[in-house]
């Protein structure tokens, strides 16, 4: 059968030495479970996932009783991954360790299908857990749907309406949805938009967003981590950049890199703090732009709390991540978004955000403003976070309690930690 490995207490052989009918066979990691007791797999290949995940984790380890929590990784984003990871203190389980030096979008996902189909073949979960809208998630939930394994999509009902913009991401979403059995979805918007799709009421719950259980784990502090950014005079404004979507890469990236240049220009006072993407194609474009500008501080990308206390520093935020655009709400901080639309249209309607898109000089005439008439910069911040109350992990894991005992009620018995179609 070829090499294997074991992590965690389950054996892990690589995908590519097994046979596709041996990915069906029960392994010694599947392990019968008390009756009342479901296996979940939680999935995670980014840092987003692990950050949002980690209060489900939470909850439903909270709960032995109920639940085996089974965290398994493909290290989409091996780095940035290992950061979130060590932030919230989990081990992964199960570590798929997939990433490869610049993989394109087929590869990651053939081997991500083929690794997902052979682990959960061989742990039997109940219900695989995906987050959000990443490669790992449409892998993962494609996997899960061809063993007859039931999928809960946390974050669910997200749309920009539009497949190519975020791209891949509005599609993996979907995806994810069109294979889930459970649906939790961050906002009444978020709820709306699956129902109007076809999904029955009753498969989707209102959570809140779990970033804002994250943020409450992760306090204040004093000092960076990382000692470059104690040497940024906080004092003065200083303006957090992050860029990394995929839609960005190109002409989009080096107007944002000129929108950055002038506003330094324009504002003796400014400075810049931008935390590179490890994405090679993204630092290809930054470093040449920015390198050489003064007040403008590119560094690799941040531990999230460096990250968060840079959040909290900054007179106003930057970015193209769908995450940041929540954390700022929660952290009270107003956010530029660099895209075209925005499936959180709750970051604009709260007041906290502002789509400004990548041309250069809207970016630079909207940055302007906030930068010379504080009043309107404290006037985004008024507003009521839309992402919930910090309770999203705990009402996840109650809503799995409820739905797997009612699974089991109606199928009389539980058959050893074997899926049900």
């Amino acid at each position: 059968m070829g090499d294997s490995t074991t992590m965690g207490g389950y054996r892990r052989t690589p995908p590519a030495i097994r046979r596709l009918e041996d990915r069906l066979i029960p392994r010694g990691g599947a392990a019968r479970l008390p009756v009342g007791c479901a296996r979940v797999c939680v999935i995670a290949g980014t840092r987003p996932e692990v950050i949002k995940m980690a209060p489900v984790i939470s909850a439903l380890r909270a709960r032995p009783e109920h639940f085996e929590t089974i965290v398994v990784t493909t290290a989409q984003h091996r780095e940035m991954l290992a950061q979130a990871l060590d932030a919230f203190g989990l081990t992964p389980q199960v570590d798929l360790s997939l990433m490869s030096t610049r993989q394109s979008l087929a590869d990651f996902t053939s081997r991500a299908l083929l690794a997902l189909s052979s682990c959960f073949g061989e742990l039997r979960p109940d219900i695989v857990l995906v987050q959000g809208d990443t490669t790992t998630v449409l892998a993962a939930s494609l996997a899960a749907y061809y063993l007859g394994i039931a999928v809960g999509h946390v974050e669910a009902g997200l749309r920009s309406g539009n497949l190519r913009n975020p791209f891949p991401e509005e599609l993996n979403r979907r995806m994810a949805g069109a294979v889930a059995e459970l649906h939790f979805a961050p906002t009444a918007r978020a709820r709306d938009n699956l129902i109007h799709e076809g999904v029955p009421g009753d498969r989707v719950f209102i959570t809140g967003n779990t970033i804002v259980d994250a943020l409450m784990q992760m306090p204040r502090r004093e000092r960076f981590e990382s000692d470059v950014l104690d040497g940024v005079p906080w004092h003065e404004q200083v303006v957090l950049v992050t860029v990394h979507r995929r839609e960005n890469i190109g002409e989009p990236l080096h107007e944002i890199c000129a929108a950055i240049r002038e506003i330094v220009l324009l504002h003796p006072r400014v400075h810049v703090v931008f935390p590179v993407h490890l994405n090679p194609r993204v630092r290809d474009i930054v470093m040449p732009e920015l390198a050489s500008s003064e007040r403008v501080l590119l560094t690799d990308p941040l531990s999230y709390g460096d990250l968060l206390e840079a959040v909290r520093r900054s007179v106003f935020v930057m970015t193209d991540s769908g995450g940041i655009q929540e954390e700022c709400p929660s952290l009270r901080k107003p956010v530029l978004v660099l895209r075209q639309n925005t499936e959180r249209p709750e970051v604009v309607t709260s007041g906290f955000g502002r789509v400004v898109g990548t041309d250069s000089p809207a970016i630079v005439a909207t940055a302007d403003r906030l930068l010379r008439y504080p009043d309107e910069l404290r006037a985004m911040t008024t507003g009521e976070n839309p992402f919930g109350r910090g309770d999203a992990g705990e009402r996840i894991a109650m809503v799995l309690q409820a739905h797997m005992t009612s699974r089991a009620a109606a199928s009389g018995q539980r058959s050893g930690g074997t899926a049900s179609a």
